[in-house]
């Protein structure tokens, strides 16, 4: 069995990562979410397991020390981690694994995991950014501007990553996306050559 394919998406808040990668395993069965932990609280309509697995800061930084993340990283004064062994176990069952995961965490996993691919989803532009999270309603005005700051110092790491997709359409990026894993699986680098050539 060939082993899944490890695919990375960040891009700032309010690009519409969750509602793309939505769309993606909609339409391809063989790709698993790997779901993050974070010590965030639960926004409105947000589900345990489904969303997030929402732990304490004390959990987490236990966790931490027991080595349980492929990555972590702290935004917003709050941690994001992708456990471990959920990614491990379905690569090797051959499937592929999505990481929703923002810069910092996503350039850990570039060090540790080279054979990852990366794909950064943008807005469309800046302004219709700040439009989607006025929209969302969760947020501030202060903390909008905040994370429009953020989004900016996010967009420059862009070069960092392999694919850059802009969210115009939510079809139109997943069909993007899924064209991204197709052309990677063609790859001869990921050729198992060994297997081929045995009689």
């Amino acid at each position: 069995m060939r082993e899944g394919l490890l695919i990375v998406i960040s891009g700032p808040a309010g690009t519409g990562k969750g509602t793309v990668v939505g769309r993606l395993l909609e339409k391809n069965t063989n790709i698993k979410l790997s779901i993050s932990k974070t010590t965030r609280k639960p926004r409105p309509g947000e589900k345990e397991g489904v969303n997030y697995f929402f732990v304490s800061r004390e959990q987490f930084e236990e966790e931490i020390k027991n080595e349980r993340f492929l990555e972590y990283a702290e935004y917003n004064n709050n941690y994001y981690g992708t456990p471990k062994d959920f990614v491990f176990e379905a690569l090797e069952k051959g499937y592929d694994v999505i990481l929703e995961i923002e810069t910092k965490g996503a350039l850990q996993i570039k060090k540790v995991f080279s054979d990852a691919v990366l794909i950064f989803l943008l807005p469309p532009s800046i302004e219709e950014l700040y439009k989607r999270l006025v929209k969302r309603g969760t947020e501030s005005e202060d903390e909008i501007r905040a994370r429009l700051e953020i989004a900016k110092n996010e967009i420059k790491l862009v070069p960092e990553y392999d694919y850059c997709v802009i969210n115009d359409n939510v079809d139109d990026a997943a069909e993007k996306i899924q064209k991204i894993i197709e052309v990677e699986k063609l790859k001869s680098r990921r050729f198992d050559i060994q297997s081929f050539l045995k009689e």
